[in-house]
């Protein structure tokens, strides 16, 4: 059974990996601690290969809703995408952690995962648990470069962010209006879900851990460093 200081230094440690690390106020800091706890340990425990896994699964899902999913085109036209799982939970001070990876196109099909995460705290009237599985579209080649970076990607500033069309009679055919398309799954009491003004940060030691050597980004993404045979199930999930 883990100890009172092993709990702390989880989630102490889990906090810090997210880019937009959770900054209260001193006043708000006391609110803000069981919402940022919470979050840390719920996101603690995902290993590398079951973020990868998990990534695999929430395609699967948004390829099967007709009616609200993904249309093939905008798919089959993308770049690259980012898939993350974010875990939001507060009462009246909130904290929001998640993680995932971020692949993009190859001459030799996609490339392996690079792996991502974002977290940040806020205040209001709110209160309750959410989960949302987010599927980021990168449209043009300069979201992947953003993506390939070392540092942090914020929605909206660093690339400009819309919600994609949805359903099957979308058309993918008309050029896309964004840098990036967002799409969101949740469940939880939270009303609204978006990532405008999200800081998403590149997790250089969950590249390390993945790789089993140091490695960018940018190497991942632009296909230089093989994916390995753990990516495979999300690959195929990705399809074409």
């Amino acid at each position: 059974m883990a100890t009172r200081r092993h709990l702390r230094h989880a989630a102490h440690t889990s906090a810090r990996t997210y880019a937009g690390e959770f900054n209260c106020m001193p006043m708000k800091r006391l609110f803000c601690i069981p919402a940022i706890l919470f979050v840390s340990l719920v996101t603690a425990g995902a290993t590398e290969q079951g973020v990868v896994d998990h990534s695999a699964v929430i395609i699967r899902d948004f390829r099967q809703m007709p009616e609200k999913g993904i249309p093939r085109d905008v798919l089959r036209h993308s770049k690259g995408l980012a898939i993350m799982t974010v875990v939001k939970a507060g009462l009246i001070f909130s904290g929001k952690g998640g993680q995932g990876v971020v692949v993009a196109r190859t001459g030799h099909g996609w490339s392996g995962p690079s792996f991502i995460a974002t977290g940040g705290a806020g205040w209001g009237l709110q209160i309750g648990a959410q989960v949302t599985d987010f599927v980021i579209v990168l449209n043009n080649d300069s979201a992947v470069r953003a993506f390939s970076r070392r540092g942090n990607v914020t929605i909206g500033a660093d690339v400009s962010a819309a919600a994609g069309p949805v359903g099957r009679t979308a058309s993918g055919a008309v050029a896309p209006t964004a840098a990036v398309y967002t799409y969101s799954r949740s469940k939880g009491l939270f009303a609204g879900v978006s990532l405008e003004g999200a800081v998403i940060g590149t997790q250089r030691d969950s590249n390390f851990r993945y790789y089993g050597r140091p490695v960018r980004a940018d190497e991942i993404l632009s296909g230089v460093t093989a994916p390995p045979p753990g990516a495979a199930p999300l690959r195929r999930a990705l399809g074409r």
